[in-house]
């Protein structure tokens, strides 16, 4: 299974996938921080969080998956929803609540 598969695999058999720095226990960069608050805020505890900084190949292919050169990268059902300032975004407009409910 190449990295992109794996990737893949993580995002839609989970349906909320935080790729950050850190654990969303300890969280490396206050963006990752951010985004496990943001979460948090909407009530969802469950997601599934992949620490970039120990997966060096997913930290990498995840930026090709996505489109997206940077972290946190949040997916809900399998889509790419963006950082954390689109989560700030979306929770102000009520939208990541509804995305997550």
């Amino acid at each position: 299974m190449d990295i992109q598969e794996k990737i893949d695999k993580i995002v839609k058999n989970n349906r909320v996938v935080l790729m950050m720095k850190g654990t969303p226990q300890f969280p490396q960069c206050g963006f990752s921080g951010r985004a496990v608050e943001l979460l948090h805020a909407c009530g969802c505890r469950d997601f599934f969080a992949v620490n970039i900084l120990q997966e060096q190949d997913i930290r990498q292919g995840a930026k090709e998956y996505a489109d997206w050169p940077t972290f946190p990268q949040l997916y809900i059902n399998g889509e790419f929803v963006g950082g954390s300032d689109i989560m700030m975004e979306m929770y102000q407009a009520g939208e990541l609540q509804q995305a997550l409910a």
